[in-house]
């Protein structure tokens, strides 16, 4: 099973989302920048990541004695990521990055993880590492760390999840005690730590949440703390182990080859990140980034799934569709098309979404006028929840139904398609299951500014709609329109009913938005005379007519189903 980046669809995808901005907020990749780097790293992937993926499935890693050696190739692929200058591209130049838009590393990351979802989960941990000690570390921390981590000498992992406290950080154990040298000593236990032990770079710098002795209860009691796997010694060369190690790693259903460890901290040494009893506030800045990065995840392997299964229904011949006179490709027979269509408009959709989440976060950064940068800041807000769940979630069903276009040999592991199905599941669960993204939609998103954010974007979904020739995008919107209106009246009457609804309605919102910015996308590439205007006319009348359609039973199940949610414990017996 191959894999080529669709660097096509990719750069349309980016100039759409980046729109008018693109010679003034984008400057700095235009004039053929973006192009050069995704070239670039599509040829990294392709020769130096792809290859290593099925390898690593097949051996995973390997635990002995507190230490995880990585799979075959692993470590000379991570030289010469290092040596590439990939762990750089968005960081800040004050500490060796690029500081180039989000938007392109939107762009390089699915490419990464299309190829190998393994390996680009080392990565996508230090960038988030990157982002909270960036905007929260002291200078001191900035000075010692950043650097290095920019250049990917080091690596960054993220420390939340403890056996009784899954989502519910409030319920977090790991103790911070105060040193006299203004550093703190930490102990506990954390489990699902991607990459938290690896053979890939010298030192491993862990961003561990914990609690201090006069915490206050609850969310609102925990601290944010770096603690590196080696400390500096009396020469200032980082010899001295920390008190912390690896106690073991998880047999997972994918991603074999990215060790999930369990860390231990016994009075492990750590020094706080921004201030005390803020450090949710401080992982924040590293997970919503990282949302959006695992939507990407969904998006590549929701691409390379399309790829592989539409190569194999244009060989396998089997069956004569309607007026052959004989045997036919799959591809011939109206089943298999609806399902591969079905695939790529699905991804193409969650790209899209994806991609304008990221241009809102650089246009939040970016503009120089506060009110619009405060609008680009809350539209991000109010994308990433959505671009995560509804892009993971269609990751899972894409590569599902690569596996229904395989038939038979694509239950079976040679072909590929299963281990994308087994590696892709995992994206909708981590960095916030979907269902919790649904209710930070519901819950926080929508409310934000009196709903101002909710306002503007129905607003823009409406004028696309009323442009388009097909009555579906309009419904859809008007679908989306009409349960908004009615979660902020329930938000506040009858919570328990609409947090029962907030799942259908983060896909009618998918819905809505897929289908307008798809028929954007179409709109963009006639007018320009792209030559992919025809595939994007096909997909997105095809999502319009087959998948947006959905959204007015959708807005039903979200008004009028919620109740049978609150209601329906008698069918388990409550």
């Amino acid at each position: 099973m191959t894999y080529r980046a669709p660097l096509s669809d990719i750069l349309f995808s980016l100039r759409l989302a980046a729109g008018a901005d693109l010679e003034d907020l984008y400057a700095d990749i235009a004039d053929g920048v973006a192009e050069q780097t995704l070239n670039e790293a599509a040829k990294f992937a392709e020769g130096q990541l792809l290859p290593l993926d099925r390898i690593g499935d097949r051996a995973g890693v390997k635990f002995a004695d507190g230490a995880v050696t990585t799979a075959p190739g692993w470590r000379q692929a991570y030289a010469g990521w290092r040596a590439g200058g990939w762990n750089a591209i968005a960081a800040s130049p004050d500490h060796g990055g690029l500081g180039l838009p989000a938007l392109l590393n939107a762009a390089c990351t699915e490419i990464w993880n299309a190829a190998n979802i393994s390996f680009a989960l080392c990565p996508l941990l230090s960038h988030g590492a990157i982002e909270a000690l960036e905007a929260h570390a002291s200078a001191a921390l900035k000075e010692t760390y950043l650097a290095r981590i920019v250049s990917g000498e080091w690596t960054g992992t993220m420390n939340l999840t403890e056996p009784q406290a899954g989502s519910d950080l409030a319920l977090l154990r790991t103790r911070a005690e105060r040193n006299a040298d203004g550093s703190y000593r930490l102990s506990g236990q954390k489990i699902f730590i991607t990459y938290g032990e690896h053979d890939l770079a010298d030192n491993i710098v862990h961003l561990v949440l914990a609690r201090l002795p006069d915490a206050p209860p609850g969310t609102k009691g925990i601290s944010l703390f770096l603690a590196p796997k080696f400390l500096p010694d009396e020469k200032g060369a980082f010899t001295r182990r920390n008190t912390l190690h690896c106690a073991g790693v998880e047999h997972k259903l994918g991603i074999h080859a990215s060790p999930t460890c369990t860390m231990v901290y016994e009075d492990a040494v750590g020094f706080l990140i921004g201030e005390e009893n803020n450090g949710l506030a401080c992982m924040f800045t590293m997970m919503n980034n990282a949302r959006l990065s695992v939507g990407l995840q969904g998006v590549a392997l929701a691409e390379r799934a399309t790829q592989a299964a539409l190569a194999y229904a244009k060989e396998r011949k089997q069956g004569r569709a309607p007026g052959a006179p004989e045997t036919s490709a799959i591809i011939e027979h109206p089943d298999v098309a609806r399902m591969l269509l079905t695939m790529a408009s699905l991804t193409a959709a969650a790209r899209l979404i994806s991609f304008e989440t990221a241009a809102s976060l650089d246009r939040a950064h970016r503009d120089e006028d506060p009110a619009r940068a405060k609008a680009a800041e809350e539209r991000a807000s109010l994308l990433t929840p959505m671009a995560k769940a509804f892009s993971t979630d269609i990751g899972n069903e894409v590569t599902s139904l690569a596996v229904q276009v395989h038939g038979g040999m694509g239950y079976i592991e040679e072909t590929g398609v299963a281990q994308l199905m087994r590696d892709a599941r995992i994206c909708a669960i981590y960095e916030g299951t979907n269902g919790i993204q649904a209710i930070d939609l519901v819950g926080r998103k929508l409310p934000m500014s009196g709903g101002a954010a909710l306002t503007r974007e129905i607003d823009d979904m409406r004028a696309i709609a009323r442009e388009s020739t097909v009555a579906a995008v309009g419904a859809a919107v008007e679908a989306f329109a009409q349960a908004s209106h009615y979660l902020l009246r329930a938000a506040k009457q009858a919570p328990a009913e609409a947090l029962a609804g907030a799942t259908p309605y983060l896909r009618l919102f998918a819905l809505a938005r897929g289908a307008t910015l798809l028929e954007k996308a179409a709109k963009a590439a006639r007018r320009e005379n792209d030559h992919n205007a025809a595939r994007y006319e096909a997909l997105a009348h095809f999502f319009a007519k087959n998948i947006a359609v959905a959204a007015p039973s959708l807005a039903q199940t979200v008004i009028e189903g919620a109740r049978s949610v609150t209601e329906g414990k008698a069918a388990f017996g409550g």
